[in-house]
């Protein structure tokens, strides 16, 4: 049976990102402020971005092509209820920094305040 992690690990980013950019634009955000903090994080452009989508990495896969600003350490916070800063495992801390600057986007914050 497979863990929970697993699970997350497998997903595709293509099957996510929608759900990302539902979240941002109901709160008044654009596809490109969206785009624009995922390459902060990342290291992906737009077009990498539509190619690893097309590819349908996993969250593993896109993390492991990824290069991490080396800012994200200095995202914290609490998401889905687990502190980041908390999260031992290094693929699920890249994942949860991604979800944290999404609901930073999604709650009005600043992109300089998100792109530390």
């Amino acid at each position: 049976m497979k863990t929970n992690l697993e699970r997350v690990y497998k997903m595709t980013f293509a099957s996510v990102y929608p759900l990302y950019i539902t979240k941002v634009e109901k709160k008044g955000r654009t596809q490109k402020e969206l785009d624009t903090i995922i390459e902060w994080l990342t290291g992906f452009d737009t077009t990498t971005l539509q190619q690893l989508i097309a590819e349908q990495v996993t969250f593993e896969e896109f993390f492991k092509r990824a290069t991490l600003n080396e800012h994200a350490p200095l995202i914290k916070g609490v998401i889905c209820g687990v502190r980041i800063e908390d999260i031992e495992d290094p693929l699920m801390k890249k994942i949860r920094y991604l979800d944290k600057i999404v609901d930073e986007l999604a709650k009005s914050k600043k992109l300089e305040k998100i792109m530390r």
